[in-house]
């Protein structure tokens, strides 16, 4: 089979090793990047620093389709003249157009890393953690003119572990995004899938988060909340933890909930009779620690914190110091 992919970073790059492996033909690769950087930057960019996609479609001398949108008249040219079976969609902004979507002379296919009907929208692997979900999955489904709600042709769920953040979970989907890939490829070929509509019933959407969100509230979420927060946010965005006029950000991977019995023991120790929620009530300058009330009459310990800014970071540990409980 003729196969055009349209995506963006390890999605794409496991689209293509995924589409190679079915042994079909990569007849073309329009990537996310040329849709929205402008031709000068982002070949300064694939010249100084190629990101992986661009080194494996460079590896497999594959032709690289340069429009700036797939619903462009350019696009669908191109498509017709590469007599495209299929087009597989993975990671990307644009809403295609009905004419584009009947382009190829099989299928449009949309990769969508979350168990659909579940989690529709921008960003699964973010809402699933921000959500406590102990499973995601991924999707391959016809695509028509809504957002992920076309029938679905295979689909298969995976597991998120506790310390995950969403790094690690999309690592995990985009993997198993380029062994469904080479499957669902064959089956089309030979005709023997047959595509499942969505139970509307079961869908659920989330757009896309905002700057809001990566201030961490302490007076609205409990202490379990906000650590899924903070891991769902990496590695896109860091949370905030505000202290006058400063700002801690956590590392995601070194978080610490602390039960209400060993909580009041570091009140008692720090000589705290009562604590705020979103307080400062412990710190360990040489570890970068800081330990933060919560509504939950928990706490949470931030190991390896460090001060916003450029000029800030470095004085993370003198800043700590300072903190008065």
């Amino acid at each position: 089979m003729r196969v055009v992919i349209l995506g963006k970073g390890e999605m794409l790059s496991n689209l293509i090793e995924g589409t190679l492996d079915a042994k079909s033909q990569i007849v073309g690769v329009l990537r996310y990047e040329r849709i929205v950087m402008p031709k000068f930057l982002l070949a300064l960019r694939d010249f100084f620093k190629a990101s992986n996609d661009v080194t494996i479609i460079k590896q497999h001398k594959i032709h690289e389709i340069k429009c700036n949108s797939a619903n462009s008249e350019e696009f669908k040219k191109e498509i017709i003249k590469l007599n495209v079976d299929v087009i597989i969609v993975g990671t990307w902004p644009e809403k295609l157009k009905k004419e584009t979507i009947n382009l190829p002379v099989i299928a449009c296919v949309n990769v969508h890393p979350s168990y659909l009907p579940k989690y529709r929208g921008p960003n699964p692997y973010l809402q699933t953690i921000l959500h406590r979900e102990t499973k995601s999955g991924i999707t391959f489904h016809l695509m028509n003119e809504e957002f992920d709600k076309g029938a679905i042709l295979a689909q298969k769920t995976i597991k998120i572990f506790p310390g995950d953040t969403s790094k690690e979970l999309k690592e995990r989907t985009v993997f198993q995004a380029r062994l469904m890939c080479a499957e669902v490829l064959q089956k089309l070929n030979t005709g023997i899938i047959i595509p499942v509509e969505q139970n509307e019933n079961e869908a659920t959407y989330f757009p896309n988060i905002t700057s809001d969100d990566m201030m961490l509230d302490f007076e609205k979420e409990t202490s379990d909340e906000i650590v899924a927060r903070i891991r769902a946010l990496h590695p896109w965005l860091p949370c905030y933890v505000s202290y006058k006029n400063k700002f801690f950000i956590p590392n995601p991977y070194k978080l610490h909930v602390i039960d209400a019995i060993q909580t009041s023991k570091i009140l008692e120790k720090n000589n705290i009779k009562i604590a705020n929620v979103g307080q400062i009530i412990n710190t360990n300058y040489k570890s970068r620690a800081i330990t933060v009330m919560c509504k939950d009459k928990k706490s949470i310990k931030m190991v390896g914190t460090h001060l916003y800014g450029f000029f800030n970071k470095p004085f993370t540990q003198e800043f700590i110091k300072r903190i008065k409980f």
